[in-house]
């Protein structure tokens, strides 16, 4: 492909409201913002058993395995057929990141945008490999109060489950997050916050027009009525909302949801970074779990993981979801049955 494409990259923890922007996103014109199938984050860890890409058999199996994921994502992408071998030959180098750019360009290209955006918010982890392979997208980082994301991800298929467990992950994310947009500066980087999106939305999307460069619009504020938006809220309860207008009220619902020693642990751990972000907190002083209570949070979690997935709520995702969960355990076996280590 010769065209030039503008990448963005939406970062921060998910349960943030991060479907609402990136549907509103997806409006803009010139820009397609298809639903994330992780490529990053699920292939990153399994690098180290693909060998040598310089083989072709190798790098072609990756793209094989990549193009595979997209099209078993549980949000289908539209109007775009991935092109293997096109891939493969326009590769500038063989790694997974340059997979993961291919494959946005052609649906960028299929869509004719100049823009295509990811919002798998881990890719903050691996902003490292993305620079060293001089992929340089535009950052947009959306905060929203994490025990509100916490109270959110215990009623979804996906995540932690445990308070503790939720905290960290929060904060973990959101320091990496911030460390980033203060490394990059305004031109490269905006961080925007949930609450704001919802509260003030033409005022905070003004803002991230001006920041890519994109004439603002009022159709943004269509989203809910667009396919993407109904493809989304087809494919299980954790993206029900978005074929509604925006929730404004859509705020400390963890109040209700979380009880006091949940929130006081939530907060000794990330209470500070709470407070940085602007969420008021009753207590931040941060506090030490022994290594019997760590464990203990770890059955637990995976206790309440087990449950969680038995919920009569989540029986749509878990199907949407189970076709691409069979493929990456075909992918871990497959690999691990060839690489001597796994023997």
């Amino acid at each position: 492909m010769n065209k030039t494409y503008t990448p963005i990259q939406i970062i921060g923890t998910q349960r943030s409201g991060s479907n609402l922007l990136r549907l509103m996103i997806n409006e803009l014109q010139g820009v397609v913002a298809p639903h994330p199938p992780h490529i990053l984050k699920t292939f990153m860890p399994m690098m180290n058993q693909y060998g040598d890409l310089s083989v072709d058999e190798k790098f072609s199996q990756l793209v094989d395995d990549v193009c595979r994921l997209v099209e078993t994502n549980p949000v289908v992408w539209e109007k775009v057929n991935l092109d293997r071998e096109q891939i493969f030959r326009s590769a500038k180098q063989r790694s997974l990141v340059e997979v993961f750019i291919q494959v946005y360009e052609q649906m960028a290209s299929a869509n004719e945008a100049d823009f295509w955006c990811c919002k798998s918010m881990a890719n903050v982890k691996y902003v490292d490999q993305m620079e060293r392979h001089g992929l340089n997208p535009l950052f947009i980082r959306l905060v929203r109060d994490g025990r509100d994301v916490a109270a959110s991800f215990k009623k979804v298929a996906v995540g932690e489950k445990h308070i503790y467990h939720l905290a960290t992950y929060w904060k973990e994310l959101q320091e990496k997050s911030e460390k980033l947009v203060n490394r990059l500066g305004s031109g490269r980087a905006l961080t925007i916050k949930y609450e704001d999106l919802i509260e003030k939305p033409e005022e905070v999307m003004s803002l991230v027009c001006a920041f890519l460069g994109i004439p603002y619009s009022n159709q943004i504020f269509n989203y809910f009525k667009s396919e993407e938006s109904k493809h989304t809220a087809a494919s299980g309860y954790m993206w029900a909302n978005v074929t509604q207008p925006i929730l404004k009220n859509n705020t400390q619902k963890y109040k209700a949801i979380l009880t006091t020693e949940e929130v006081s642990i939530f907060e000794s751990i990330a209470g500070q970074m709470l407070e940085k972000n602007g969420y008021a907190v009753s207590h931040c002083e941060p506090q030490d779990f022994s290594i019997d209570q760590v464990e203990a949070f770890d059955i637990e979690n995976e206790k309440l993981k087990r449950s969680t997935l038995q919920q009569e709520h989540l029986k749509v995702d878990l199907q949407k979801r189970a076709v691409q969960e069979a493929l990456v355990e075909e992918i871990k076996a497959r690999k691990m049955a060839l690489t001597p280590e796994f023997v």
